[in-house]
């Protein structure tokens, strides 16, 4: 399962009530499921949502515990104050215009010291493809913001949550999207290459060699994503 959190870092436990803010089709809602959590997760997409949403709570059922998806944003999570041990908020901050709000709303929801893991592409990986076409930050839905590592840190910081560490991932994702942009992004599925890659990085997500070339060289070399663990002090 290709997932940008490092899950164990985040020490995701069994019983841990777990919110996946900004889940897509719920990889890491699966992914912490299969941990022993408790899990919800959360997004706008509708049709993100109804593609996941049974497989997550018939695999829960049948693990016996939680697995549940909601349709929601970050800037109102309909959730009580210190509700979840664990937040996940994967590759959405890049997407809001006020993402100190969403900071305050992740931390709300967040039980006092409760870890917290934000991920937002690398400011590299996006202005290597911004100098490559405009099409990546204009296209409907798409980035609004590069982020510096520090100015989410502090923005976190202010709601309340103390980084605690940082990752990568996605190394081989980096050359992918390079691709993408080269080839004219709205157009570049009709391209082999652009299908030839893509078919390469579904095979390297079950391979153990790729695996390893990726965590221990190409996220230290071109990650496409950052990972900041946070935890809300008490």
């Amino acid at each position: 399962m290709l997932l940008t959190v490092d899950l164990e870092r985040l020490e995701v436990a069994p019983g841990d009530t777990v919110l996946d803010a900004g889940c897509g089709e719920g990889r890491h809602c699966f992914g912490a499921l299969e941990k022993g959590a408790r899990v919800v997760g959360l997004d706008l997409d509708l049709d993100s949502l109804h593609a996941a949403a049974r497989p997550l709570r018939n695999r829960g059922r049948d693990l016996g515990r939680l697995g549940e998806m909601l349709q929601g944003d970050a800037f109102h999570l309909p959730f009580r104050d210190a509700t979840f041990d664990k937040v996940i908020c994967s590759e959405v901050m890049e997407h809001v215009h006020d993402y100190r709000a969403a900071a305050r709303e992740l931390a709300r929801v967040t039980k006092p010291d409760g870890r917290v893991a934000v991920t937002i592409p690398t400011a590299t990986s996006e202005n290597l493809y911004l100098r490559l076409g405009d099409e990546y930050f204009e296209s409907p839905g798409g980035h609004i913001r590069i982020f510096r590592p520090r100015q989410l840190a502090e923005g976190m910081a202010e709601a309340g949550l103390a980084t605690v560490g940082v990752g990568f991932a996605h190394g081989f994702h980096t050359p992918y999207w390079v691709l993408r942009s080269i080839m004219h992004l709205p157009d570049a599925d009709r391209s082999r290459l652009v299908r030839g890659y893509r078919l390469f990085l579904i095979r390297a997500t079950g391979s153990r060699l790729m695996d390893w070339i990726e965590k221990r060289i190409l996220n230290y070399v071109c990650p496409k994503s950052l990972i900041l663990y946070a935890e809300k002090r008490a």
